[in-house]
């Protein structure tokens, strides 16, 4: 496995350990995704959320509808405004998950060994006997000694909120289950998750696309979560669905990888894909436990190398209820961070958790105290290695501005960038002092109408970690020697000197295109 990835000076003063981190603007270089809803989804709340480091909102179609969703969003817009603070959308699709309907809301206790029937009959209540599906085929994609699993929001693992079931029987469309432990559903809808079986959904479905066409496309959301992308295929439809809804063919698409199948087709997904999800919850189940980190640690590698985010979700479920996280989850979010992660979901934890802002401040602290050990040079080296030689042009800019960086121990890297991509791949060799991405804008006519372009992109630098985009304006020239006409990089060093990254006399790394060089240079600020 790709370890050695902690970088300790030797020797370590045990004491140091406890002394205070310093304040920074940036709270930590790996990006945190907040999921919005009941706790959390006032103006005051999200507010909140974002100045603790939340830098990307997620939106969960799995419930709630479009104007209750809208209504959360409006709220999102007022936050970022009050707060000056910039955050990214991202629409998660509910995809082929397989649902429980509790219409009445009344808990379910479900008692180990009993007998409870699986029914795609809606019209059914649920109780202890009898759960109604979302789903008329699981009779044909099961068979006896079959695992399921059945809980709310996903799957706590705690054994009182999520039940584990084992297929006994088929009776026509009906699948009958012994329950194998004690555990009490709460709630309007519960998730259900067949083990290791193959379940006949598509993954983009008729839902999904109304809600993209309508909501997303309204709203011009900046990513998608595809759930349980299983094939590259996926990804490619979902591609050609947005290509012919305007703005959103610039949306990124964020495979979400939940069960084995997704697993199997990993290396394919990721060339389609403009990100990953690693979503645990699922993939804890489909998989043995101990061979989860293995998952984590491989996936997030083969991320890493080809410049691609990787987020991965429930790292501090008991934060839900919990105003500290324990140990194993703390020392995991580090791991997540020293494995190479661009970024933490949040789920359950801001969703509907009693601490969503106490979680993001605690996520972000282990995040930013995790970024100071990660051996950069070693990743370095790896990540050149891997790329190999001929490099690409960009690749070789990239890297270049990276090493200097480092070498000359400069605070900060500015990037000037129209598409993103040059930002990106500055990323891609992480280097240990923030990317400042200075997003040019472009004007684009479609032959009725003007407007500037690089907003998206802006945005979707949020989850990708170290970097920080800051929006140009389009009246200012990339650099001019004009002393009438302040130069973009006097306000991307302005705003660093603001934001505490740039102080006096340090040195700034700038990577920019003259002409049609690409240029990496070197400034050392005076007083």
């Amino acid at each position: 496995m790709h370890s050695n990835h902690l970088l300790l000076e030797e020797p370590i003063r045990m004491a140091s350990i406890l002394e205070p981190s310093k304040a920074n603007f940036f709270p930590a270089m790996t990006k945190i995704v907040g999921t919005l809803g009941p706790k959390s989804r006032s103006v005051e709340a999200i507010s909140a959320c974002l100045k603790a480091g939340m830098s990307v909102a997620r939106f969960d179609f799995s419930w709630g509808d479009s104007e209750y969703h809208q209504e959360t969003l409006e709220n999102l817009k007022a936050a970022i405004k009050a707060t000056k603070k910039l955050c990214a959308v991202m629409l998660d699709t509910v995809g082929a998950e397989l649902q429980v309907v509790n219409k009445r809301e009344t808990p379910i206790s479900l008692k180990e060994d009993a007998i409870v029937t699986l029914t795609p009959h809606q019209g059914q209540e649920a109780s202890n006997e009898v759960l109604p599906i979302n789903f008329g085929g699981l009779a044909k994609a099961v068979k006896k000694g079959d695992t399921i699993f059945v809980g709310q929001y996903l799957f706590t693992g705690s054994e009182t909120t999520s039940v584990w079931l084992e297929v006994d029987q088929v009776n026509g469309d009906d699948v009958v289950c012994v329950v194998k432990n004690s555990a009490t559903l709460a709630g309007s809808m519960f998730t259900l998750h067949a083990s290791q079986v193959h379940i006949d959904m598509p993954t983009l479905t008729c839902r999904d696309k109304e809600v993209i066409s309508t909501w997303g496309v309204q709203n011009k959301i900046d990513f998608i979560s595809l759930s349980y992308t299983r094939h590259a295929e996926d990804v490619r439809e979902a591609r050609e669905f947005l290509s012919k809804l305007g703005d959103l063919s610039q949306t990124q698409i964020f495979a979400k990888i939940e069960n084995v199948e997704g697993l199997t087709h990993f290396d394919d997904i990721l060339k389609e894909a403009d990100g990953i999800i690693l979503s645990r919850g699922n993939l804890g189940i489909d998989l043995p436990p101990e061979k989860v980190f293995l998952f984590q640690k491989a996936a997030v590698h083969k991320c890493n190398m080809a410049g691609k985010p990787a987020v991965v979700t429930r790292v501090v479920d008991s934060m839900t209820d919990n105003l500290r996280p324990t140990r194993a989850e703390a020392t995991d979010v580090a791991n997540a961070v020293l494995d190479g992660t661009d970024a933490i979901l949040l789920g359950a934890e801001t969703l509907r958790g009693l601490y969503p802002v106490e979680t993001i401040s605690t996520v972000g602290k282990i995040c930013a105290e995790a970024g100071k050990v990660f051996n950069q040079d070693l990743y370095f080296k790896k990540t050149v290695k891997f790329v190999g030689e001929p490099m690409t042009h960009l690749e070789a800019i990239a890297s270049s501005a990276v090493r200097a960086a480092i070498k000359v121990k400069a605070s900060v890297i500015i990037c000037f960038t129209s598409s993103g991509r040059a930002a990106r791949l500055i990323a891609k060799y992480r280097p240990t002092m923030p990317v400042l991405s200075v997003v040019i804008p472009r004007l684009k006519t479609n032959q009725l109408k003007w407007s500037f372009t690089g907003a998206f992109e802006a945005r979707q630098s949020l989850i990708v970690r170290g970097l920080f985009p800051m929006l140009a304006d389009p009246r200012h020239p990339a650099e001019s020697n004009n002393a009438t006409n302040e130069s973009v990089l006097k306000v991307a060093l302005d705003h660093g000197k603001a934001s505490g990254v740039i102080k006096s006399h340090d040195r700034v790394v700038v990577c920019q295109k003259v002409g049609d060089a690409s240029v990496v240079k070197i400034i050392e600020l005076e007083d």
